[in-house]
């Protein structure tokens, strides 16, 4: 079931849920274009368009941000959880080495996904990897990029770069990676994993604080997304409380 959040149809689904569909999909040969939304991205959506509609068009929504969970709940939409982008894809590889699907990595710098990849092949196995690539081209070489991923013959693909650009590369593409099973974008997890970036403890996501910890970590660099952003969010979710009343 669907919750429409500031017109965003977000599902209302749990982590197992989701994965029962990505594997469902993936025994059906058919695809699922995944996104994931949390308060930044809900604040961008609000005046990029091209992304609106990327994220949209997407056949599964999940609430990235506990801030997403809590502010849908407050506002009267139930969300059962939050559906981490890094926790879906690090299951999503444990179980492609159980059940024999391949993955591509594209996005991060050339050493941080090489290193990715390389921890996932010494943790699972070599035959997991379909491909990868950095995150690093000119527009005219998108099309050659969707065409390797298709080539490669992977059943997952995972998307480690900024947005909006990866959510409008795999909404522009995905019809020529129709056979690539999974789609989704990742963010910075390939940074987390390859050990670039720390990711916060366990007690600092669950109360919603992960962005902070982000935010200490390379204070110059994320203090408009997270400062600027969240308190656009928090605007944005107090608005339409008191409208709604």
């Amino acid at each position: 079931m669907k919750q429409n959040f500031f017109n965003i149809p977000i599902d209302a689904l749990t982590m197992s849920q989701t994965l029962e569909k990505v594997e469902n999909a993936i025994t059906l040969n058919k695809q699922i274009h995944h996104t994931v939304v949390n308060a930044g991205k809900v604040v961008m959506m609000q005046t990029d368009k091209e992304l609106e509609k990327s994220v949209i068009d997407a056949d599964i929504i999940n609430a990235d941000g506990q801030a997403i969970v809590w502010a849908a709940n407050l506002l009267g939409y139930k969300l059962p959880e939050r559906v981490s982008g890094i926790d879906l894809m690090e299951e999503l590889v444990k179980r492609s080495f159980k059940n024999g699907y391949k993955c591509f990595f594209f996005g991060a710098t050339e050493e941080v996904v090489t290193k990715l990849v390389n921890i996932y092949a010494m943790q699972y196995s070599e035959d997991i990897i379909a491909g990868y690539r950095n995150g690093y081209f000119d527009k005219e070489e998108e099309e050659g990029i969707a065409l390797q991923i298709t080539e490669s013959g992977a059943n997952i693909l995972f998307v480690a770069i900024t947005s909006p650009k990866k959510e409008i590369f795999l909404n522009t593409y995905k019809k020529q990676l129709q056979n690539v099973n999974f789609i989704m974008g990742v963010g910075g997890s390939f940074d987390v994993i390859a050990g670039k970036v720390r990711r916060a403890p366990l007690w600092m996501q669950n109360i919603g604080l992960e962005w902070f910890y982000r935010f200490l970590q390379e204070p110059k660099r994320m203090w408009k997304r997270y400062l600027v952003g969240n308190t656009k969010f928090i605007y944005l979710v107090l608005k339409e409380y008191f409208n709604s009343k």
